[in-house]
């Protein structure tokens, strides 16, 4: 296997906030054909991480985790800045990768977009924070979008693409193509604060925390359910895909149930009650959220059953995560 996919070949790159987020988007964007160059508060701080990140990509490679060679590649193409705007001065793509606090991006945006050429696509690794409200600081925000990868980036293969009002739709297309020529899967969501991930994420915490205050189960009971039920699945289908082939009256009959002890918190969707009404139930009416015909649905229980068999088989042979639990 190749060590690299050469699809960023030739573009320029610059990462502002070298640690852990913004140093494996910079790995991955050195092993996609970019030559990354890497910038924090001060020169010692950028310097130290780029060492860090090629000793990290040798560890990752010397356990099957990276291709053979690419440690070799990232200490090719990953350089360290002397300051921000040295790394942003002739970058065709930049990321901003700061701490999650708005006067520290605003701030780093600034310096950013005054020292980058003006074509230039600024994309901010933001996980919370309006992208609209980042644009603030940002001359020509028409060049300015968010790309949400997740922690560990090498690892996990999700991006948020987040364009704001103002973005221009070419700069939408180029910052997806960029992060895709890194093997990862974009999806285009729209500027709202927590975007798709985080809002889902923290609903769901938000559901677990009042379990164990309730009283309904521990931590650990909790951790298991989730983890070998919906979490199983999960990294085959999306909630609309479960839901559909679990069946949309089966959905709208649990949401009723929920209400009795919990109205507010469990109200049933409009949206469901909607496709409900209409007779549109999931696989078993032909379609629901996803087109799905009834001559496919034995197509996609195989691959369900097949899916799922071989995530038993993979988790088996891996063991269980070393976490303690009280």
């Amino acid at each position: 296997m190749s060590p690299e996919n050469k699809s960023n070949a030739g573009i320029r790159v610059g990462v502002v906030g070298s640690g852990y987020m913004g140093g494996g988007i910079a790995q991955m964007l050195a092993l996609s054909g970019a030559t990354v160059a890497l910038a924090d508060v001060s020169a010692e701080v950028a310097a130290a991480n780029r060492a860090r990140l090629v000793a990290e990509a040798k560890s990752f490679e010397s356990d099957g985790l990276f291709p053979a060679g690419a440690a070799e590649l990232i200490a090719e193409r990953l350089s360290a800045a002397e300051t921000i705007e040295e790394a942003v001065a002739s970058a065709d793509y930049i990321v901003e990768a700061v701490p999650e606090r708005i006067d520290i991006k605003h701030e780093t945006l600034r310096r950013i977009s005054a020292a980058a050429p003006r074509d230039a696509v600024i994309a901010s690794n933001t996980s919370t924070i309006s992208i609209a409200k980042l644009a603030e600081a940002v001359s020509d925000p028409e060049r300015f979008i968010g790309a949400h990868f997740s922690n560990p980036a090498p690892f996990i293969p999700g991006v948020e693409i987040i364009p704001h009002e103002g973005t221009a739709p070419e700069i939408i297309d180029r910052a997806e193509q960029i992060v895709r020529a890194t093997g990862k899967e974009t999806a285009r969501v729209k500027d709202s604060t927590g975007f798709v991930l985080n809002r889902l994420q923290y609903a769901l915490f938000s559901e677990a925390i009042r379990l164990v205050e309730e009283g309904v189960a521990s931590v650990e009971d909790i951790d298991t359910v989730v983890r070998t039920t919906l979490g199983f699945r999960l990294p085959f289908f999306g909630p609309f895909a479960i839901a559909d082939m679990a069946g949309l009256d089966v959905y709208d009959f649990c949401y009723r149930s929920l209400q009795s002890e919990y109205p507010e918190r469990f109200a049933t969707p409009p949206l469901l009650a909607a496709m409900v009404a209409q007779g549109k139930l999931g696989t078993k009416s032909g379609g629901g959220f996803l087109p799905v015909p009834a001559d496919r649905v034995p197509e996609l229980v195989a691959y369900r059953n097949k899916a799922y068999a071989r995530m038993s088989a993979f988790l088996a042979e891996t063991g269980p995560a070393p976490v303690e639990y009280e």
